[in-house]
């Protein structure tokens, strides 16, 4: 062997003890976890999820992957918040530095914490609730009169929280944990915005002789939300008929929604799961609240199975959530995310045998985010890396498909890691089992129908 060989096969061989590609053959795979409740009758949405995430890295790979190098998921199936620190700690073991995740706010908090924990990058794609802070003034002016209402709860404690960790927020917050979706606290206020700027107005009502009541469901996901209802009512200086949070298993919607009642809300905003948001939807109707606007959010009001199960009673109700493939007006997507979307709902349609979800085109976008607009761009792909590459960001709105930016609350914010250019829309039943997208004016796809209109 001549010495020229000896030195190209020497270096291959450096090459390769150090873990990079040897000479003549493809660069590692980049591996990435994904953390989503795969098989849950609960959760059923982490799956849809799931493969909007998976169809991101096929089409990645195919145009090339990251810098020649292709994307491999390792998925792990979490069913529930107990579930999600294990997952996170054996794809650690297995290689994966980078984690994404996971639908459901309760398994993306302890999911996410773990992964501060071990050094790995969190990307959240989908979840909308974090630890927040808890509005202290809210309990006296529960029930709009200055004093206490005994249906707003103490601070909650949500079991998954691991022991030391801090309650406002896991330490990697805008460092090595990222949120693209918009965060509960963005879909509240913007639902508390939308009913006082667009349906009472257009109904001739002045907001603030509406009495607002919120409904949340007693965790993670419910907390966020509902808090960022409560900041809204009070900051705009709403009446505020009180906040009624409940638990789950065990929902008595009858009760619930008679004490409820009692206040005289004009308006009820419902944060709740499939199953007991359509329970209390139904005591709504069956209770005969003379309601100006019904209002709930993701994981049950805008679902196809809230329509499917309440019918003709479902139909004037609006949520505030994330649009789906078929439901965003393209036109107000940039060209490139526009021709994006159309190939990846094509291509889930024909993958899947169904349309793009909601949570599918976010799993979607998030994952595409990372990468196509964030990999790319790190200067190397640690989680350190891909971390500062993350903060550099600044897409303007209507650049990924499904409507959203990306820009990063910096670490030390109130919004930490949170995407403060994620795009949220408003729903409504049109019709028995027909829904659309009715506010921003530029993913519309169908007008807002107030109570009385044809």
């Amino acid at each position: 062997m001549s010495g020229r060989r000896i030195a190209v096969a020497a270096l291959c061989g450096l090459l390769a003890a150090a873990g990079l590609a040897a000479c003549g053959s493809s660069p590692p795979p980049i591996v990435v976890g994904a953390v989503y409740p795969l098989h849950s009758s609960e959760l059923p949405a982490g799956a849809d999820e799931f493969s909007g995430v998976r169809l991101a890295a096929e089409m990645t790979n195919e145009a090339g992957g990251v810098r020649g190098r292709q994307i491999r998921i390792l998925p792990i199936d979490a069913p529930g918040p107990d579930a999600a620190p294990a997952a996170v700690e054996l794809l650690h073991q297995r290689g994966a530095r980078i984690v994404l995740g996971s639908e459901a706010s309760t398994i993306s908090v302890p999911a996410s914490a773990q992964a501060v924990r071990q050094g790995m990058l969190y990307w959240e794609t989908g979840a909308v609730g974090s630890w927040s802070p808890w509005d202290a003034n809210a309990t006296a002016t529960a029930t709009g009169s200055g004093q206490s209402d005994a249906s707003y709860p103490p601070p909650p404690t949500f079991g998954t929280m691991p022991a030391g960790e801090d309650p406002l927020g896991p330490r990697g917050a805008g460092s090595l944990v990222f949120r693209v979706s918009p965060s509960g606290t963005v879909l509240g206020r913007s639902a508390i915005d939308f009913v006082a700027d667009q349906v009472a107005r257009r109904m001739g009502k002045d907001p603030a002789r509406l009495r607002f009541a919120v409904i949340d469901v007693d965790d993670v996901y419910g907390s966020t939300v509902a808090g960022g209802a409560v900041q809204e009512i009070q900051a705009r200086g709403l009446p505020f008929a009180g906040r009624f949070t409940y638990g789950l298993p065990g929902l008595d919607a009858a009760a619930l929604v008679a004490k409820v009642a009692a206040t005289h809300p004009d308006v009820v905003f419902v944060v709740a799961y499939l199953d007991d948001g359509i329970a209390i939807r139904r005591q709504i109707v069956d209770q005969h609240l003379p309601l100006v606007a019904n209002i709930g959010t993701s994981s049950s009001y805008c679902t196809p199975q809230f329509g499917e199960a309440l019918g003709a009673a479902a139909v004037g109700v609006f949520a505030a959530d994330k649009p789906t493939a078929d439901s965003l007006d393209p036109a107000g997507l940039a060209p490139e995310a526009r021709a994006l979307l159309a190939t990846a709902s094509a291509r889930y349609r024909s993958e899947f045998g169904k349309p793009m979800s909601a949570p599918a085109l976010a799993g979607f976008s998030g994952a595409w985010a990372l990468f196509h607009d964030v990999m790319p761009q790190a200067s190397d792909l640690t989680p350190t890396g891909i971390s500062a590459a993350a903060r550099s960001q600044a897409l303007p709105r209507g650049s990924l498909p499904n409507g959203s930016g990306l820009s990063f609350a910096p670490p030390g914010s109130p919004d930490a890691g949170w995407n403060v250019r994620a795009a949220s829309v408003i729903w409504e039943w049109v019709g028995v089992e027909r829904s659309a997208v009715v506010w921003p004016p530029e993913f519309a796809t169908g007008a807002i129908r107030l109570p009385g209109s044809a």
